[in-house]
């Protein structure tokens, strides 16, 4: 198998899919559930180990993909009230599940301590559990009428299975096992682009499926900038590498060096995440990716970045961090300039806050709990599913994470 992403009709694959009606949306629902169940497989095949360096590697990949199918049960069939949308309450009046001890070995609430699996369910009974969930969420959305409100619950589980499928992937990266999937190829490095001062409607517009920390559009004045035509490569940030960028305090934010510190008390760290060897004078950067170590082209974007390491290279090149605003028109507007963004999350200079008008949707914890804690990530990875690359859409991590498949780019001052 050549990648992962399996041959799937154009339509289920587009970012149009925030707006998909009830036939495409039986189709992509299926389709991420294979998803999953693949991987789910990749990891009970290949026997994976949590790597010693990543620091809380993430939930069991078991554990992962039960949750999806737990997550759409609990929002779709058990929720007698989803015909409401995003007017349903946070806490709906809920039937029983088909899986008696669903709520005890998939609800998040419930989960159990890291790496106590103790009464877990097999490997049959979550695969049975996937399938039947589908079943029944596909029997309820033949009998839905395609209405936003109707569908919101049976996008939002589309959605939230692709976030999850992109989860287990970095899992994958974490504990070193082998993926068949299309890693960044680098491209031939463009001159940075003038955006032109504008308003600019930041933001989603009613209508379809929107993630509710997109709400609303609304408009901010830009001033004229200068934006990297493409996230930064590992040529360019082994130039910050080769001139003692971990060693110079001066170049970093204060929270920035002690994070820095804290790694460097573990892994004598002087590279992004992964990184075995970042040549000085070779130019040469070894990364492991799911399991073996890969020679990285200097064309290519460099990746498992953290906050402070984006903001640190930025100081040194005398540039900065992008805001999500001059993110969001670059990607909107000026792609067949050469604007070339989707092979690796990127960070912001934003701060992940709400907007004025905010209001959480029913799935309260996807958003509100990392509001004043996370910054901004827009774009999308290798590993993103086509539908969820749209460019309203608004990711977000704490500064420190440089676990997922994350870049950055940068803007003159």
């Amino acid at each position: 198998m050549s990648s992962l992403f399996s041959a799937a009709p154009a339509a289920i694959d587009s970012p149009d899919m925030r707006r998909a009606g009830r036939d495409l949306l039986s189709l992509a629902l299926m389709d991420a559930r294979n998803h999953t169940l693949h991987l789910l497989d990749q990891f009970e095949s290949k026997g994976p180990k949590a790597a010693d360096d990543v620091p809380a590697a993430g939930p069991e990949p078991r554990w992962l993909a039960g949750h999806v199918g737990w997550m759409a049960e609990a929002w779709l069939g058990r929720n007698t009230q989803r015909a409401l949308g995003t007017d349903c309450p946070a806490q709906p009046t809920r039937l029983g599940s088909i899986e008696p001890h669903a709520d005890r070995w998939w609800n998040p609430d419930q989960m159990p301590p890291s790496g106590d699996d103790s009464g877990a369910p097999s490997l049959a009974t979550t695969k049975s559990f996937l399938l039947e969930t589908l079943e029944s969420t596909l029997e309820l959305l033949e009998r839905t009428p395609d209405q936003d409100q109707a569908l919101y619950f049976y996008r939002l589980a589309l959605f939230h299975e692709d976030l999850r499928g992109e989860q287990l992937i970095t899992l994958a990266q974490a504990r070193g096992v082998p993926l068949s999937i299309a890693l960044p190829t680098g491209a031939h490095l463009r001159e940075p682009l003038l955006l032109p001062a504008t308003r600019w409607r930041l933001g989603s517009e009613p209508g379809g499926f929107v993630f509710d920390n997109e709400k609303w559009a609304h408009a901010e004045s830009l001033a004229e900038c200068e934006i990297d035509a493409q996230p930064v490569t590992w040529a360019q940030y082994v130039e910050f590498v080769d001139d003692g960028g971990y060693d110079r305090q001066a170049l970093w934010h204060p929270e920035g060096w002690a994070w820095l510190q804290a790694q460097d008390e573990r892994e004598g760290r002087r590279g992004p995440r992964y990184v075995e060897h970042i040549g000085v004078a070779s130019g040469a950067v070894m990364q492991t990716r799911f399991g073996g170590s890969v020679r990285l082209a200097g064309n290519q974007p460099a990746m498992h970045m953290s906050w402070w390491e984006a903001d640190a290279w930025c100081r040194w090149a005398g540039r900065r961090l992008p805001s999500e605003a001059e993110w969001e028109m670059a990607a909107s507007t000026a792609v067949r300039r050469g604007f070339r963004w989707g092979e690796v999350h990127e960070w912001t200079a934003s701060r992940f806050q709400p907007w004025d008008g905010f209001s959480a949707d029913p799935w309260i914890g996807y958003s509100v709990p990392w509001f004043g804690r996370a910054r901004v990530l827009r774009g999308a990875s290798f590993a993103t599913r086509a539908r969820m690359k749209h460019p309203k859409f608004r990711g977000f991590a704490l500064p420190g994470d440089d676990v997922r498949f994350v870049g950055f780019r940068s803007c003159a001052l």
